[in-house]
């Protein structure tokens, strides 16, 4: 039998979710939930029939999913995060039948991994992470807690990345460097050096 799930927040990261639960087929959405005026609403068939303050109220016998992307700040999915928590909800760790994940790799719960991507051996991914489409993660590479790793990043072998730090698409990490938590690399940058907690890597 499919286990239930709902997924947290009904934006266009929800979407992406959607399709990749759809694919994988061991869960069955129950629905979205979101801001109260948000309630009513449909996203891909699929209802916003409560709002995040209820779901204490949830916890009981479904699983959960936090759907909201992460750009700038990590600091909305963290708070949702400790509320499933603190309401001892369950987390599920999706992973698209089209990416692939290594079996001497480990993900955390609560930890999406999206079509395309690819986590290679000995790589460890935290909880509350997301693992967007085409990102690799190479041999040995730890991404911590509350990270978003987005389109087509790379993250090369033996790389460790703080929590809480968002990467770009296409962007791209030398081997064996550590990038402190907070930090922001955006879009297309390459980093071939440590960076310090909350650094900020962009053009110009």
């Amino acid at each position: 039998m499919k286990e239930k799930i709902i997924l947290i927040g009904g934006g266009g990261h929800c979407k992406s979710c959607i399709d990749v639960i759809e694919q994988e087929g061991r869960f069955v959405i129950v629905g979205i939930t979101d801001r109260p005026d948000k309630l009513g609403e449909k996203l891909l068939g699929y209802t916003i029939f409560a709002s995040d303050h209820k779901i204490p109220s949830l916890a009981a016998g479904h699983l959960f999913l936090i759907t909201i992307g992460q750009i700038r700040s990590a600091e909305p999915r963290i708070s949702l995060y400790n509320t499933l928590l603190a309401a001892k909800a369950v987390l599920a760790t999706v992973v698209s039948p089209r990416a692939y994940v290594s079996s001497h790799a480990a993900i955390g719960q609560g930890t999406i991994v999206m079509h395309g991507a690819m986590v290679n051996a000995g790589a460890r991914v935290g909880k509350n992470c997301i693992i967007n489409s085409y990102a690799l993660i190479e041999h040995d590479a730890v991404i911590s807690d509350h990270c978003h790793i987005s389109t087509g990043a790379i993250i090369n072998g033996g790389v460790q990345v703080g929590e809480q730090t968002f990467i770009g698409s296409r962007a791209m990490l030398r081997e064996y460097i550590i990038v402190g938590a907070k930090s922001f690399i955006a879009a297309g940058m390459s980093v071939y050096h440590d960076l310090l907690e909350r650094s900020k890597v962009k053009p110009g």
